[in-house]
């Protein structure tokens, strides 16, 4: 009978502890967190190239160019002021349109007329 007794405690005892709670369980490790989001500038916009400078009209020489006008024909149109000084003065002569000018012919001569009133050249020929 003792036996029975023991063995009936020893079967409480067994059920008591397993019912009691088991060792501490370790608590769960702290979830983690996201660094802070960094904020990542935007690149800088690489601005546009520039359009190339427009190109010079290639100097193709007149068959009666013989003063070399053509270069300067690029001046028609503006004030007379931009009229660059000549190497040779005596080669060159600019008028207003209304000056009276001699008419003899110098084929090395260049001729550089301007509108009286508003002082726009209006031709570059030979003369």
């Amino acid at each position: 009978m003792i036996l029975k007794k023991v063995l009936a405690l020893g079967l409480i005892a067994a059920g008591l502890y397993g019912c009691a709670s088991g060792p501490e369980e370790a608590p769960p490790p702290p979830a983690r967190s996201t660094p802070p989001a960094v904020a990542v500038p935007s690149p800088t916009p690489v601005p546009p190239r520039p359009a190339p400078p427009p190109r010079a009209p290639e100097y193709k020489p007149l068959a009666n160019d013989t003063c070399g006008a053509q270069p300067l024909q690029s001046l028609v149109g503006k004030p007379r002021t931009e009229i660059p000084v000549p190497l040779y003065p005596d080669r060159r002569r600019v008028v207003c349109s209304t000056c009276v000018v001699t008419q003899e012919f110098r084929a090395d001569r260049q001729t550089i007329v301007f509108d009286t009133d508003t002082g726009i050249i209006k031709s570059v020929t030979c003369g």
